[in-house]
């Protein structure tokens, strides 16, 4: 008999990182192949399911960088590692890294929108080349910053340009601003044809973000973005994240902007 493919299995919580006061790290074991960007669904038993994005992974773990902001993610925020959490997944298309890992790369993200770049960025910051990697990253305030060791971590590689900014306030070693601000920083012409740009956040950013992108010149398909949309199941059964004839769960969460711009509800 063939398995029930939304059938969790549980997994054992191996740590919990604090990022902020609502945004935890969990750092789950998980043994099978993982690609950046995709997507897992995250269960208790009695209380419900959720998708999260995989904010990094080794052979043998998985991680989890959690908003507390509901009934499911309050329970998972009781956990204590050692503790079971159930898995299924991993689920969607991912970035095409192998496709954009040898040009030059423009990464713009915002807030909890950082986790699903942040396992591609590590691996681009651990791979040789001499491709440029622009970052620009944006937090609500100086209490919603994530990821700060990898920040200072990614600041200190030469091949990284790394422009992190808050949105309304500075704080050292950060711009005040929205990551649309600068866009203008970045050297397109500089790159000729030799480039892709990621996009990953709340909805309103990830628009303005690609209209920026735009006006800079940029063309429509080296634009790739991340639709985390309402998604339930992510198999395509309940329709939650259906845009006209496109299942977020399925066809994304990452799209080009060919097809991006196309998704509006």
């Amino acid at each position: 008999m063939a398995s029930n493919v939304v059938t969790p299995k549980a997994h054992r919580l191996v740590s919990i990182l604090p990022q902020t006061e609502t945004e935890w790290t969990f750092r789950v074991e998980h043994h099978g192949p993982v690609n950046h960007g995709q997507f897992m669904q995250l269960s208790l038993p009695r209380v419900g399911e959720c998708p999260i994005s995989i904010s990094g992974f080794t052979d043998d773990t998985v991680d989890f960088t959690i908003r507390r902001v509901g009934h499911v993610t309050d329970e998972l925020f009781n956990l204590k590692p050692g503790d079971d959490l159930f898995l299924r997944g991993t689920y969607g298309n991912g970035w095409p890294y192998q496709e954009i890992k040898d040009k030059n790369l423009v990464i713009i993200a915002g807030g909890t929108g950082v986790s699903p770049v942040k396992s591609m960025i590590n691996a681009l910051h651990d791979a040789d080349g001499d491709k440029q990697v622009y970052l620009i990253l944006g937090f609500k305030d100086d209490h919603a910053i994530l990821f700060r060791d990898d920040l200072e971590k990614w600041r200190a590689n030469p091949r990284f340009h790394c422009i992190y900014c808050l949105d309304h306030m500075s704080a050292e070693g950060f711009h005040e601003g929205m990551v649309t601000a600068f866009l203008d920083q970045v050297p397109f012409a500089e790159f000729g044809d030799d480039y892709a740009c990621v996009v990953v956040g709340p909805p309103v950013m990830m628009r303005f973000a690609g209209l920026g992108l735009l006006r800079q010149g940029v063309p429509e398909e080296k634009i790739w973005m991340s639709f985390e949309r309402k998604m339930s199941c992510a198999v395509g059964k309940c329709g939650h994240c259906r845009i006209d004839e496109t299942y977020v769960c399925l066809d994304g969460p990452v799209f080009n902007y060919t097809k991006a711009k196309q998704l509006i509800d």
